[in-house]
């Protein structure tokens, strides 16, 4: 793969699954001359050195940010407002900022608040590709190819700065797409967000039953369906709580769906079971192996 993109020196700041993977792909694709990580457990930032994700592991975030051309915050998200309280002491005026959360308004709003009068140089990101594992060991060098990346930069937003980081995600293999920090919200509190919270409840209230052998049974589906449990409890407590308004609307929605579900199951409706099943496969059915397809032809 080529690319037109060529950065000197990147920080990453949180070399985990995504901040590693990420590093990985723009390593192997010639993007970038020198990657710094930092994480908060040396463990964690020795490791990537140590598997080359990264070239120097920084013990601070102001040594990562110092001289870097390009600045990634790849740290869950209740860890966003302070860190970028941090970097805003470090970095020149030219550096381009950018995050890889799950929500947008949230951190938009901290890193105006941190950033002041540079805030224009900070372009909110988010690749919507990921894995139920974490940490670095998890990284994936082909984690974004085919897959959307969002950016919602502000109406102010330094041009070049988003096309810096469009062409880094591109060089990634990902395809890019803009909407606003609302749109995000509002979208991903229905397609990520809420699936995540009801697959942790299914399993924990399964778990907190009073029989041994519920899960001794369980098959493919409960498996596909509660996959996504085991992903990382805190970057999906402080995404819950970051994106509280939206996802609380769609968990209300899917009680009142849910709730006329078990009326009809109660009444014996089955006509009516029918019908919602029936749309929702063929929703399914027509929406995401297409997409699926589409991207792994890219």
């Amino acid at each position: 793969m080529s690319t037109a993109i060529k950065i000197d020196r990147i920080a990453i700041i949180g070399v985990g699954l995504i901040g590693g993977s990420l590093a990985l792909v723009l390593k192997q694709v010639g993007a970038v001359n020198k990657i710094i990580g930092y994480c908060r457990s040396r463990e964690s930032g020795q490791l990537a050195l140590d598997l080359g994700v990264i070239d120097h592991l920084a013990s601070t975030v102001d040594e990562a940010v110092t001289q870097a051309d390009v600045v990634v915050l790849a740290t869950p998200v209740g860890a966003m407002p302070s860190l970028l309280e941090a970097v805003a002491k470090s970095v020149g005026p030219e550096v381009v900022i950018t995050d890889v959360g799950s929500v947008k308004q949230s951190i938009s709003k901290a890193a105006g608040d941190a950033l002041g009068k540079h805030a224009h140089r900070f372009v909110p990101g988010h690749p919507v590709a990921g894995a139920e594992y974490s940490g670095v060991s998890a990284a994936k060098v082909d984690l974004f190819r085919g897959k959307r990346v969002i950016l919602t930069p502000q109406q102010d937003a330094d041009l070049q700065a988003c096309a810096v980081v469009q062409r880094m995600w591109q060089a990634a293999g990902a395809e890019v797409i803009e909407m606003s920090a609302k749109q995000h919200d509002e979208i991903l509190a229905a397609t990520s967000h809420l699936p995540h919270v009801l697959a942790f409840a299914l399993v924990d209230w399964l778990a907190q039953q009073d029989r041994g052998d519920l899960f001794d049974f369980a098959a493919g589906g409960f498996y596909d369906f509660t996959r996504i449990a085991s992903s990382d409890p805190a970057m999906w407590r402080d995404i819950c709580v970051a994106n509280k308004q939206q996802l609380l609307i769609r968990l209300q929605d899917f009680q009142k769906a849910i709730g006329d579900i078990a009326g009809l199951i109660d009444s014996e409706n089955a006509d009516e079971l029918m019908k919602i099943f029936e749309r929702a496969k063929a929703a399914r059915d027509l929406t995401l192996p297409q997409r699926s397809d589409s991207r792994n032809k890219k």
